[in-house]
């Protein structure tokens, strides 16, 4: 049986592929077991199996995102 937990946020500043390469690289460097999903249409991230949602928005905002 999985514990696995999606966390969603809402990245206003996330406007193209780069930024989703790099939040999406970042979230897996700091949790190599996370899956990310983004949606750049909608600014829509969602991840899987990562840590809490505080720690995962520091991750996204030291990349310099703002993650809602």
């Amino acid at each position: 049986m999985s514990n696995s937990t999606t966390l969603a946020f809402t990245v206003p500043d996330m406007t193209c592929g780069h930024c989703a390469k790099t939040i999406t690289g970042a979230v897996i460097a700091a949790y190599p077991g996370a899956k990310v999903d983004i949606d750049l249409a909608t600014k829509r991230v969602s991840i899987e199996n990562a840590g809490d949602r505080a720690a995962v928005a520091s991750v996204i905002a030291a990349e310099g995102y703002s993650p809602a």
